[in-house]
Formats: structure tokens, sequence, C-alpha cells
């Protein structure tokens, strides 16, 4: 049933909480933040903003308690407080028991092995002297099973020498992938078990950040490539059981090989271009999961492009814009500022999506505003 004054909460109030809280709007929904930081994204423009952490047992309880349904944008968020609501009739989406699963790569990794989806070959390793070893792995990526971020948590072992830099903490050696692209496709999957998927998108990543620095949707592979890859992300979404969205990233392999990298169970980065490009957003998809209506129409009236817009190197202070007055000149460039003061290296102060009828025209948009729009300090 249609419930505009549904009371929704989101653990998390930083720029996917922000976009989430601007989709609610439309719906009419009593929306309440929580985060630990004062001046967060959702700060300024939350009806109810609770400065709190969402990791902090007692916090996220009190929280949450008079809700109908809470929800997150990170997942770094306390398991404990969110199963106690939800034994006490609060919605939980993601369910935290999936959540827990995804937390911890090393859980996450075996959850593709044990059903049957497909992800690079893996062995799991208790610290740096267990990963020295499997020097016959090599080469491999470390990963911690928890705490890893864009990026973040992530070593490149190529040699035996390479153990130096390995994480003297639980963690997983993945086999090293020869791929042709990197995939992503967003799915939702709403409380009836109704299921559907965005088109397949192309990322590429910055090669010292290991984040996302722009993609295209929908991605330059052939229809069976792209029905494939939405075929994967939707076997891992009824895998989970999931309700809400889930974020699926991929390798494609030269021989045409999908193979699942990691998975978020929230609106993701690789789903920005969403807000303008499709006929629903990431944002507002999620919504209709997590509240069990009708899922939206995911199909994309044109191409795109997103930029994510990072901090400048060398640059750490109150935020300024260079080259906006370019970005706005230029039509169809839609750019999403998150309200963050102030900016260091890499951090994503922003994005730009980018829409165009024609791909060839898209493309040589974004060469253009990654060469002219800098965040500076």
């Amino acid at each position: 049933m249609f419930t505009p004054s549904v009371r929704l909460g989101i653990l998390g109030g930083g720029q996917l909480g922000r976009m989430l809280l601007q989709a609610a709007v439309d719906f009419d929904l009593q929306i309440r933040v929580l985060d630990p930081d004062p001046t967060a994204s959702c700060a300024a423009i939350a009806p109810e903003f609770v400065v709190g952490s969402f990791q902090d047992y007692d916090t996220v309880y009190q929280f949450g308690k008079d809700l109908d349904v809470l929800t997150i944008e990170i997942e770094a968020v306390n398991l404990d407080a969110l199963k106690q609501l939800q034994r006490e009739g609060v919605k939980v989406f993601p369910q935290p028991e999936i959540v827990e699963i995804i937390q911890d790569k090393r859980v996450q990794k075996q959850f593709y092995r044990d059903h049957g989806l497909p992800t690079s070959d893996f062995i799991l390793v208790d610290n740096r002297e267990d990963a020295r070893k499997y020097a016959g792995f090599l080469p491999a990526f470390n990963k911690l099973g928890k705490g890893g971020y864009d990026g973040k948590g992530v070593q490149r072992i190529v040699t035996p020498a390479d153990f130096d830099k390995a994480f003297d903490a639980p963690g997983l050696l993945e086999k090293a992938v020869s791929f042709e692209k990197e995939l992503a496709v967003i799915v939702a999957r709403n409380e009836s078990g109704e299921v559907k998927a965005f088109p397949t998108v192309e990322m590429v990543f910055h090669p010292e950040a290991n984040l996302v620095e722009y993609l295209f949707a929908p991605a330059d592979i052939s229809p069976e490539t792209d029905r494939k890859a939405r075929e994967v992300a939707g076997r891992a979404a009824e895998a989970f059981g999931l309700v809400g969205l889930l974020a699926v990233e991929m390798f494609l392999t030269a021989d045409g090989e999908i193979l699942i990298n990691e998975v978020a169970p929230r609106p993701h980065n690789s789903g920005h271009h969403t807000l303008r490009a499709n006929d629903v957003s990431q944002f507002e998809q999620h919504l209709r999961a997590i509240l069990n209506w009708p899922l939206g129409d995911t199909s994309a009236h044109c191409y795109a492009a997103m930029i994510n817009l990072l901090g400048a190197e060398g640059f750490e202070g109150p935020a300024r814009y260079e080259g906006m007055e370019a970005l706005l000149a230029t039509p169809g460039v839609h750019p999403f500022l998150y309200g963050k003061a102030t900016t260091k290296p890499f951090r994503k102060m922003g994005h730009v999506t980018l829409i165009d009828k024609d791909a060839d025209s898209l493309r040589r948009k974004v060469q253009t505003l990654k060469d002219t729009v800098r965040i500076i300090a």
C-alpha cells in the first residue's frame, strides 16, 4: 500500500544520503538522518538530523526505535542494534544479516562460491605471514576482510617481495584477473520479490586513488554481455534475499566471462548518472524497493556519463571550484555538489552527469570536462 507518511531513517548523512533524501522529498516521506559529523552533506537539508555514531549500539537503537523503516548509506553500522530493532518490528533494509556478510570481504567471497555465483579464485589468509605461504598463487590482490573502502584496504602482490606490503590482519588473496572492462549493474528487489536491473555501465578507475574516476552508460558491450551481466546481478540479489538496491561490480574477461568483484547493498557511485539519464533514478528505486512499492522503469533515454569531482592533489582546505563556468555552459551537463566545505586529495566533492544522444559527442565532453574542472583550496 502506498503510504507517504512513512517514518524513514537513514544511517549515514553523506552524499548518498543527501541524494536519497532529495528523492524522498518527492514522496513526502518523513525523514530522519543519523551521522557523527555535524557538517555532513545531509545536515543542512534533512528535516531531522541527529548527530551521533551509527556504530554505537545505544545511539542506533534510540534513533531507530520509533521508525517504520530504517536503511543505510554506509555498511559500517552497528548490526546488533539493527537486529534488535528488526526483532521489535522496525523494517530494516537491507537486512542486517546481509550487511554482516558484505561487511567482511572474506565472508562475501565465500558466499559467492557457496551459491555458485561467478567470481575470481581466492584464498583466505589470517595475516601477512600466512599470506607468504601462497607465493605460487601470485599475481594477486591482498584485501582486508574488514574496513576497506574506495581503494583503501587493497594491495597488489606481484612477487614474493611484495608480501612486505600485505596486511597483517585477516583478509584474502584474490587472483589477479586479466579483464577487458570493469562493469557494474545496479539491481533492485522489493519485499514482494520483484527484481529490476539498470543497464550495465562501464567504469574507469583512477590509476592512483583506485576509485571510479568516470563511467559510461550503457557500457560499450554486446547485448548478450549486457544480458549476462544483468542476469548475474539479479542472481546475486536473489541469493542474498536482499530488499533494496544491490550494486554489483564485475570484471569482463577476454573470453567474455562475467566475474563478480564486490557488491554494495545500497545506492552506489556507479548509479549516479540515473538521476538524469534513466526513467527512474537509483535513489528513487531504492525507496520503492524498501517500501515495497512497484519498482520503476530502469530504461535509459540517452547516452550518459558520470565524472567524479575529486579533490585535486596537493590541496587541502576550504574548497574552490575551477572551471565551473565552462562546465555550466556545456549542454547536457548536470553538476551535483555534495555540500562539503573542505577539500583534500581525492575526496569525493561532487559528481557531474553528462547526457547526449550521440556516444562520440559524449566521450568528447567527458575528456574536455576532465581537463577543465579542478577542486582546489
